[in-house]
């Protein structure tokens, strides 16, 4: 109970800072929409981009996508709770920076429902592979055409939505690495329909990683979490490595309550131990490491943050130990390799080689900076004061 108001606390702290930065975040935050001939209509969706997209000097960044089904019900509340959880403007740090894309509903039992449901009415269930063939062949490409993307790629869905994610994630070949799918509508998935789709099963989606959440059902609360623990635990069978994923139970919430929870914990477990404290880090080789994990995990390479170097790196610099000192420098450097266009990056390996004495290679840093981003006046004042000394 205890952590439950704690994180409705948060949660409303994050909403107030959402409605106090509403008019800043107008630039990053619209509604758009693509003709889908796939589909053979018009599709609408919102994006939310990181708060240091449009940032002086970044031009350089790219990002990774989150694509949130249902996004008439959960845009707002993931867009928010992503920024806050990794923007640099809150510190948290638990996660990359990425770009949110809501997709507007049309017909959700259409377009989430991989196989026809048989009903005594008829109805136009089974679009589900469609409206995958949707995501990858045409949105997908119009947002990496238009935006600064990586190839990592997160599918969140609730309910129906989350049935389609699970199905995304069993497939043999899918353009997204990480699933996160909140109380999956599994009863549209009889025994037959599941053990199917579990013997055509290959390895390759064990590279993948996946979330599940389960919500209290009530009366039918066995059935649900037995069908999802039926799959989580047939899933792990069948993988011939540890399996990347996540099933979890939510007493207190039932199937409406559970997304907003269950997307936080998801998104967390997905990137667990991305937000290690520089104070628990030993060594740079124990940083990379670190994050080669994270990066096994994931299928995906993801290097030590930007701004967590160096904060090491400053940290080192401010030691009294001359060795603590020098061990800056091999983390600035870690930043100029990792992100060989960031002016930052030069900048700061400019100041470790100026505290510690080495003014030459602090010109030649600087002016790297400089080049990268030329506006940047404080790099140009550390340029002309070394010059005056050296004079």
């Amino acid at each position: 109970m205890i952590k439950m108001i704690n994180f409705l606390i948060a949660l409303m702290a994050i909403f107030q800072v959402a409605s106090a930065q509403e008019t800043e975040d107008l630039m990053s935050d619209t509604k758009q929409s693509l003709y889908s001939d796939i589909l053979n209509e018009e599709r609408g969706f919102w994006v939310s981009l990181p708060d240091s997209y449009f940032q002086d000097g970044n031009s350089y960044k790219e990002y990774p996508l989150l694509i949130v089904l249902d996004g008439d019900s959960h845009f707002n509340t993931t867009s928010t709770m992503v920024r806050y959880m990794s923007s640099d403007r809150y510190r948290s740090w638990k996660a990359p920076e990425m770009i949110v894309v809501g997709i507007q509903n049309v017909d959700r039992r259409r377009d989430y429902t991989p196989e026809k449901i048989i009903t005594v009415r008829e109805n136009n269930s089974g679009g589900g592979e469609k409206f995958l063939q949707f995501l990858e062949k045409e949105l997908i490409p119009h947002l990496d055409q238009n935006y600064r993307t990586t190839p990592f790629r997160i599918l969140f869905g609730h309910s129906l939505s989350g049935l389609l994610a699970t199905h995304a994630y069993m497939k043999e070949e899918s353009l997204f690495q990480a699933f996160i799918a909140v109380d999956p509508s599994f009863g549209t998935w009889d025994a037959e329909t599941m053990d199917q789709k579990l013997d055509t099963l290959t390895q390759k989606p064990f590279d993948r990683y996946i979330y599940f959440a389960t919500a209290n059902w009530g009366k039918r609360n066995f059935s649900n979490r037995d069908r999802h623990l039926r799959l989580f635990e047939a899933l792990n069978s069948k993988s011939e490595k540890d399996l990347h994923a996540k099933l979890e139970y939510f007493e207190n919430e039932s199937h409406s309550s559970v997304p907003l929870i269950a997307f936080h914990n998801g998104f967390s477990a997905i990137f667990k131990g991305y937000d290690i404290s520089y104070r628990d880090v030993d060594s740079p080789s124990h940083l990379k490491n670190h994050f080669a994990e994270i990066s096994e995990r994931l299928s995906w390479e993801f290097l030590p943050p930007e701004s967590l170097v160096n904060q090491l790196g400053y940290s080192k610099l401010r030691s009294r130990e001359d060795d603590e000192k020098s061990q800056a420098i091999d983390y600035f450097i870690m930043n100029t390799k990792n992100y060989p266009e960031s002016h930052n990056a030069y900048s700061s390996l400019g100041e470790g080689y100026e505290v510690l004495g080495e003014r030459s290679q602090a010109v030649e840093n600087y002016t790297k900076s400089l080049m990268l981003y030329p506006e940047n006046e404080y790099v140009k004042i550390k340029l002309s004061d070394l010059k005056k000394e050296k004079e």
